[in-house]
């Protein structure tokens, strides 16, 4: 089930005899809803309850092949034959992307249509708005699409979990990602080749900066978020790195500690405060979230009543994004004409108890980390390291010494430290890059869980 606004419970709705849907947007996802409005599958108009007929098909250039066929007259460079057309009730946006995209909902919502959207980026930045646009014109918007594909997670927080306390949510959020790192961890790959391939496979855009940076699981744990703790977060307040510095021997030296490197999508409630932030991360190899492997994604949720319970599934592509849009767009069917005042989906709202959240900034983390050096093969370097933590109140757990070079008198130094304050972690970082043996810090990552 999907989040959604309230409907008006003042009178009755009238029920149309069908269902008209305009559809924005025909790319991989959006040829998928179309296959499925036409017939390709179950009837949706039997699951609904009442006939749903596709009506208008939005899309950039009217002349462009397409890999579905189309009725007549079905398609339209004007999306004004769509909002402003009283027959059609409700509006599917699968285009991506603010602009227009935003613009088109807001119309659609203003004018008392009911919504159903994948668009991440638009909930992220704009949920809130566009949720209270919705309740006060009467109509729904559902975007279970817009986090994780098929994985019923927007829905599963704003009823299932509505109950509980969310300690915190730790999540595998972008197929993309998941996809590089599983190829660096199983085959030791580069970072620039697992990316390529990925590319190929048509996992990762030409231009893959929001998913190797961390952008696009920030909307997404923004969203999740936003629910979860029932106020509205904006993706600016989710620290975020990207896995572009991981190399092949970070994921030697993690597995040989008894870790997997996952990119992951955290917000945790401590002491008043929601921290937020996307980041990879080594995760203990018997934990379930280092077991998600490829395009897979999953989100692990700690509530208080539920304790932790595992959403896993595909996070992207055709066909789980089509079947949270199509499952989003049967339930929009079932409610219209209905009395019944639907759930709030509190997107934006307080915490039920009034106290307001503070967004905590990354310095406060308390973790454990992995430090990589390259130093000079002398003595006495590992001696200035530890003691440039000591001074930092930083407590070393193990230390692994691998990959001497005698030509050029180097030696890789590898170090886990016990639970520490990033703050002090970065300050040491600066030290020990000032060392005189010390080549280069090479890498940092947080270890979870």
């Amino acid at each position: 089930m999907a989040a959604s606004s309230g409907m008006p419970s003042e009178s009755p709705a009238v029920i149309p005899t069908v269902v008209n849907v305009g559809l924005m947007g025909l790319g991989v996802v959006g040829t998928g809803v179309a296959a499925h409005l036409l017939g390709d599958g179950p009837s949706l108009s039997d699951i609904a309850g009442r006939p749903v007929k596709l009506k208008k098909v939005l899309i950039r250039d009217i002349s462009r092949p397409r890999d579905i066929n189309l009725p007549a007259g079905l398609l339209t460079t004007n999306a004004e034959d769509i909002l402003a057309d009283p027959d059609i009730h409700i509006v599917v946006e699968v285009m991506g992307g603010t602009d227009p995209a935003e613009n088109y909902l807001r119309q659609g919502l203003a004018a008392g249509k009911h919504v159903v959207t994948a668009n991440k980026e638009v909930m992220a930045k704009s949920g809130p708005e566009l949720m209270a646009l919705a309740r006060n014109n009467g109509a729904n918007l559902l975007f279970e699409a817009s986090v994780g594909g098929g994985i019923p997670i927007v829905g599963c927080m704003m009823n299932e979990l509505a109950a509980n306390d969310i300690r915190s949510i730790r999540s595998i959020i972008n197929g993309t990602t998941n996809y590089i790192l599983t190829r660096m961890a199983h085959d030791r790959t580069s970072f620039e080749q697992a990316l390529g391939e990925a590319q190929e496979l048509g996992y990762a855009e030409a231009d893959p900066t929001n998913d190797v940076e961390g952008i696009d699981a920030a909307y997404k744990l923004t969203i999740l978020a936003s629910l979860a703790y029932r106020r509205s977060f904006e993706p600016v307040d989710v620290y975020c790195e990207g896995i572009s510095k991981l190399e092949p021997q970070d994921f030697r030296y993690a597995e040989e500690l008894g870790y997997a490197i996952k990119f992951l999508a955290i917000a945790n409630l401590d002491d008043g405060g929601v921290q937020l932030r996307v980041y990879p991360a080594l995760v203990p190899l018997e934990h379930m979230l280092a077991k998600v492997d490829g395009v897979y994604n999953a989100v692990e949720v700690d509530g208080s009543l539920c304790g932790q319970v595992l959403f896993h599934g595909m996070g992207a592509g055709r066909e789980p994004t089509t079947s949270a849009v199509v499952g989003d767009l049967i339930e929009v069917v079932r409610k219209m004409g209905s009395q019944t005042q639907a759930v709030n989906a509190q997107h934006g709202a307080e915490p039920q108890n009034g106290t307001p959240l503070t967004v905590r900034p990354i310095g406060d983390l308390q973790a454990r980390y992995y430090i990589r050096l390259d130093v000079a093969d002398s003595p006495g370097v590992l001696a200035q390291i530890a003691q440039v933590l000591g001074d930092g109140q930083i407590s070393i757990a193990a230390v692994l010494q691998r990959d001497t070079n005698p030509e050029t008198e180097s030696a890789e130094i590898v170090i886990t430290t016990h639970p520490a304050k990033e703050a002090s972690i970065q300050k040491a970082l600066q030290a020990m890059a000032g060392l005189p043996h010390v080549k280069r810090v090479s890498n940092t990552i947080r270890i979870e869980g």
